[in-house]
């Protein structure tokens, strides 16, 4: 039960490392934050042919407007996001943030991102509209790693990468007060990276550098835990195929119904540079982007799982 490459592996110019990476399946195309290449890079998300890289500065997060097909990007300490038109490849709009900017997440009910700041204590929001800072959330711990939307609440879940198993937790906003109202204790996570939701579940995915991956409901409640060999840095949840693609040097995949625990479904060593990766909803494929530590080179690659 292999996973396989189903593209070559194209290369990026210039070379240097990533961070999130996404999929637009409607418009077939990958984007990936390459903060060695500073800006946003675009690739066809059928080929893995690179398109362009548009020079927002050397950025983190990346979030796709559904309606418009804009990208959001976080710039890191550019302290700043913006609005790229993919198509031009120019930037439409920025505002500046009070910090620098890792993961973000776009809410397009109430067209809101939600930036979380690069190894500090906030979440910056902006209204997508106006385009404007309108409130800055204090979270508690240090670190803020991953950011998702409730698409039925739209409450914020807030990952905080701690390495201190006493603060280890998912803080909570609130929509309407932009306020933390609640915090998910995660005790036996450590360095919690990746967090993703299972909305028709209701099911959080997180896990920790410590090999442990786990879900819990809204509430807080743990529903299931299970071991995790090897590293994890970040993952990526495919509702419609219900898997969960982590990357750490290599993709790791898992299935998860809801009900069991997750199961292990394969894992590819692919390179040390890989620590991110995005399954397109329409093909499955899993597009994974990395820098070759020791050339500096840069490369992205789409895979499959061969059951």
């Amino acid at each position: 039960m292999p996973i396989v490459p189903v593209t070559q592996a194209q290369p990026v110019t210039p070379g240097g490392g990533f961070d999130y990476v996404t999929v637009d399946a409607a418009r077939r195309r990958v984007y990936a934050a390459h903060g060695g290449g500073g800006g946003l890079l675009i690739a066809d998300a059928d080929t893995g042919n690179v398109l362009g890289i548009v020079k927002v500065g050397p950025m983190a997060g990346v979030a796709v407007d559904p309606a418009t097909g804009h990208v959001f990007t976080g710039n890191g300490k550019s302290n700043s996001v913006s609005e790229v038109d993919p198509q031009t490849q120019t930037i439409l709009r920025t505002v500046a943030v009070d910090g620098p900017v890792d993961a973000i997440a776009y809410d397009p009910s109430v067209a809101r991102i939600y930036a979380d700041e690069d190894d500090g204590t906030r979440i910056f929001v902006i209204d997508a509209k106006t385009f404007k800072q309108i409130a800055t959330v204090s979270v508690p711990g240090h670190k803020p790693e991953y950011v998702q939307v409730d698409p039925q609440t739209h409450e914020v879940y807030q990952n905080i990468a701690t390495d201190n198993p006493a603060v280890s937790q998912i803080a909570v906003v609130d929509p309407r007060s932009l306020t933390v109202v609640r915090s998910i204790p995660t005790p036996f996570l450590k360095s919690d990276h990746p967090l993703q939701y299972d909305a028709e579940d209701h099911a959080l995915l997180v896990a920790g550098e410590n090999g442990v991956l786990a879900a819990f409901d809204r509430s807080g409640t743990l529903l299931h835990r299970v071991s995790y060999a090897g590293r994890v840095d970040q993952c990526n949840w495919d509702p419609s195929r219900r898997w969960l693609a982590c990357a750490g040097g290599g993709i790791t995949l898992y299935a998860y119904d809801g009900a069991s625990d997750p199961k292990l479904l394969a894992h590819l060593a692919v390179a040390p540079g890989l620590h991110t990766t995005a399954i397109d909803p329409k093909t499955g494929t899993i597009w994974a982007v990395w820098s070759d530590r020791a050339t500096g080179s840069a490369s992205i690659q789409g895979f499959t799982y061969k059951p």
